[in-house]
């Protein structure tokens, strides 16, 4: 639930991760006229209206000057853009960015609010089972973390870090994770498919196969290495498909590719 020392929220951008938190806000008990939403798109307008009941506004205005926590919500490419007609409204607020690379000095500059909490959500938070890691700079107090925790806590869970590089590291495991679980359940409906089966069912092996293993290893005390381990009988089925999967350098790749994605996400700081 909001928070009751925010009587106004605001969001700047409506899209697939802004509808993501506010839908868990309004399912959550949350009036619509808790929230002013500035989103340019007017199809995103719309759908802000039918499916949360929710009126967005095309262009900021002095309606934000009433908001406490301001969420930011806008691709990285355009949030200077989006910043100079809301900066004269929000600068005694909390800001709460939700944008990838864009650096928490970028905020407070844009802002002039020094109180600044950083998240990288993922898209799971649309099901309301991501996990979004979160960085306060100083000026944030443990109300203002105790603030956004509960703006987050309806799209799943939430990891404090330290350093703000961290965060980098962050969006490379769990910002961009969900690409790299479709990418392997693609895979294995596709060979799923190659080897006979029916799409439909493929998928659905694949898909149930995730989840479960997910859902095994968050509920087991022991390590993914020790559970792989279980499922692995010498000269069986699984220990030939990982041999042929390390033959072909497939972890070491695979974690070249996070690091990769680390990489990318500095640049794009920078």
């Amino acid at each position: 639930m909001i928070p009751s020392r925010t009587p106004l929220t605001a969001f700047v951008g409506g899209g697939n991760m802004a509808v993501a938190i506010l839908g868990g806000l309004r399912r959550s008990g949350a009036p619509a006229e808790a929230f002013v939403v500035v989103e340019p798109n007017a199809a995103q307008r719309d759908k802000l209206r039918a499916e949360l009941g929710i009126e967005a506004q095309a262009q900021a205005d002095a309606r934000l000057a009433g908001a406490a926590l301001v969420v930011w919500a806008v691709k990285p490419q355009v949030f200077a853009e989006a910043a100079a007609p809301c900066a004269p409204h929000v600068g005694h607020a909390l800001q709460l960015s939700i944008m990838a690379g864009i650096r928490s000095e970028a905020v407070v500059a844009a802002t002039g609010s020094a109180r600044v909490v950083r998240a990288m959500p993922n898209t799971p938070a649309l099901v309301g089972r991501g996990i979004a890691g979160l960085y306060a700079r100083p000026a944030a107090t443990a109300q203002d973390r105790a603030a956004v925790e509960a703006v987050l806590e309806p799209t799943g869970s939430t990891l404090w870090v330290e350093r703000e590089a961290d965060l980098d590291v962050v969006t490379a495991l769990s910002g961009s994770g969900p690409a790299y679980v479709f990418y392997f359940i693609e895979a294995m409906v596709q060979a799923g498919t190659e080897m006979g089966l029916q799409p439909a069912a493929a998928r659905r092996l694949a898909q149930e196969t995730f989840a479960g293993a997910a859902a095994l290893a968050m509920q087991s005390d022991e390590s993914p290495q020790v559970l792989r381990e279980r499922v692995t009988s010498k000269g069986g089925t699984t220990y030939a498909a990982l041999t042929a999967l390390e033959a072909q350098g497939v972890k070491a790749a695979f974690v070249r590719a996070l690091h990769a994605a680390r990489d990318r996400a500095e640049e794009l700081g920078r």
